[in-house]
């Protein structure tokens, strides 16, 4: 729910979305934006995820959306409105990827941060490979 969404937000330091479809999607963007959450040091998206199904659900929800809604769906103007609620750094996918890769993805993620202490940069280098 939207409540559950914002108590996470509010109390974390560090957030991570694993999903289908786009983060921004799944929340109210005008609670949102009125959030202040400087508390979340990273917030990790590793969403656009996309199926045939999903692909349906966002041709026929996009229907219903202003431009605008849609636009600030996209991996930039969503980095960009979490860093202006609080979120020190984001680290998000770029294009829309298969469940496959997003779980690799989060392996590498888990291990470089975790097991071998790496800072969130070096992790993006590598993923970058």
């Amino acid at each position: 729910s939207q409540a559950e969404w914002e108590q996470l937000l509010t109390i974390c330091s560090a957030f991570l979305f694993y999903g289908m479809e786009r983060f921004v999607s799944h929340v109210s963007l005008n609670r949102l934006v009125a959030m202040n959450i400087p508390q979340c040091h990273l917030m990790i998206l590793l969403d656009l995820v996309r199926s045939k199904e999903s692909y349906q659900r966002i041709t026929n929800s996009g229907i219903h959306k202003s431009c605008l809604r849609t636009a600030i769906e996209s991996p930039t103007e969503s980095a960009m409105l979490l860093s202006l609620v609080g979120v020190r750094s984001v680290v998000a996918n770029q294009w829309y990827t298969t469940l496959r890769e997003n779980a690799e993805r989060l392996d590498v993620l888990s291990e470089n941060l975790l097991s071998f202490g790496r800072t969130t940069g070096q992790i993006v280098h590598i993923l970058q490979k």
